[in-house]
């Protein structure tokens, strides 16, 4: 069975149709069971919220943001941190099998990170649609 994660944040603008919440990780997150994806780790974070009913809600609003699905986050772990240490690993490797000095291997392997990160910045509207937050008031 596929469950929501949830956190309560402050709206800090808004624009349009999109509502930009801050949010912190509580001292409930030690005990929360999607920790492992979670990825707030004790910081503030921004979360872009997509809605069309983005001018019912004021800045310094008190809201609940929500990951429709568990696995969404589990999806952004793998893209954003898993992909581009594989990425990473294959590139340094790769340039060594290929008789690269540590230094070329070294910026080769940026290089290549650098643009994996490029494209799925590039790709972020796909990422918009499929991974969707909700927004609700408090």
């Amino acid at each position: 069975m596929s469950h929501t994660i949830q956190h309560r944040g402050t709206v800090e603008r808004v624009e349009h149709d999109r509502v930009y919440v801050v949010v912190e990780q509580q001292s409930a997150c030690a005990g929360c069971h999607a920790k492992s994806v979670c990825g707030s780790g004790g910081s503030q974070r921004i979360i872009e919220v997509v809605t069309p009913n983005a001018a019912n809600f004021v800045v310094g609003e008190s809201v609940i943001v929500a990951l429709l699905r568990s696995s969404m986050g589990a999806s952004s772990v793998v893209w954003g941190y898993v992909l581009p240490l594989v990425v990473l690993l294959v590139a340094l490797f790769g340039a060594k099998l290929l008789g690269a000095s540590d230094g070329v291997a070294a910026c080769v392997t940026l290089v290549l990170v650098a643009a994996y990160y490029v494209v799925l910045y590039l790709m972020r509207r796909v990422f918009e649609r499929k991974i969707k937050f909700t927004i609700i008031k408090e």
